[in-house]
């Protein structure tokens, strides 16, 4: 069976660290578009979900597919579940997969992106999501790093900012001889049913603790796909990200 994907990229304008985040410029471009082109050459359908008009124009300006949506949305999930109905509903369109792209990650590289979908392979994969192997060891007491543990059949077991798995009896320092640390990337795909479901979950105890909503799902019985790139990606949070964005590129 062809699955069908819808690539969503939420983007909001009032960023507390850096507000107008999806529209600063990186060398002539604005943000949001290096990820949108970046997005194009993975899937055919792609769309901005923001709470903005000023996005809304600069991508409508650019030649991309933008859809409002609501300012109220606490989480990125449930803002994309309503671009997925609006566009659904518009287009009437079905999807069977839904992907969210992170919206300030203009270094995203395309093949992340078909990990994601490939995923999907597996008939009983309801959400999958990135990881990439820790290669530096300062990652390690990287407070903004989130970190997990995965089964052999490559589904999660947790998620979270502690670094796990603790190597017990041995210092901090030498963890990495002993074993091979993933940390977390926020790209996420799910099934057209697991993003209603998920989106309409009430937050659970360990999402709230670890400021981590993967863990809802977890934490309900449900199942996250893990999918292994090495492409080291860089979010784009503060002015001085920005700077070295624009350095880089």
């Amino acid at each position: 069976m062809h699955m069908k994907f819808l690539g969503i990229i939420p983007a909001r304008y009032g960023s507390t660290r850096l507000e107008g985040k999806p529209l600063a410029d990186i060398n002539g471009k604005p943000m949001i578009r290096w990820v949108y082109e970046k997005a194009q050459t993975a899937m055919e359908d792609v769309y901005v979900a923001t709470d903005d008009r000023r996005i809304f124009n600069a991508v409508e300006g650019f030649g991309g597919k933008a859809v409002m949506t609501s300012k109220e949305h606490a989480t990125g999930t449930n803002r994309c579940l309503e671009a997925f109905e609006v566009i659904a509903g518009k287009f009437g369109r079905d999807f069977d997969v839904i992907v969210n792209i992170q919206g300030d990650e203009p270094m995203m590289n395309p093949e992340q992106i078909q990990i994601l979908k490939d995923c999907f392979d597996d008939k009983n994969t309801e959400l999958a999501t990135l990881v990439i192997p820790v290669t530096d060891a300062t990652d390690l007491v990287n407070e903004s790093e989130v970190f997990v543990t995965f089964n052999k059949n490559m589904y999660a077991l947790y998620f979270s900012r502690a670094v796990i798995p603790v190597v017990y009896g041995v210092e901090k320092k030498d963890w990495m001889k002993f074993n091979l640390y993933y940390k977390h990337l926020g790209l996420y795909a799910f099934t057209s049913d697991a993003l209603q479901k998920f989106a309409n979950l009430q937050q659970s105890n360990l999402e709230k603790m670890e400021k981590l909503e993967q863990n809802r799902w977890l934490e309900n019985g449900g199942s996250i796909k893990i999918g292994i790139t090495e492409h080291q990606s860089i979010p784009v949070d503060t002015y001085e990200d920005l700077e070295r964005i624009r350095k880089i590129i």
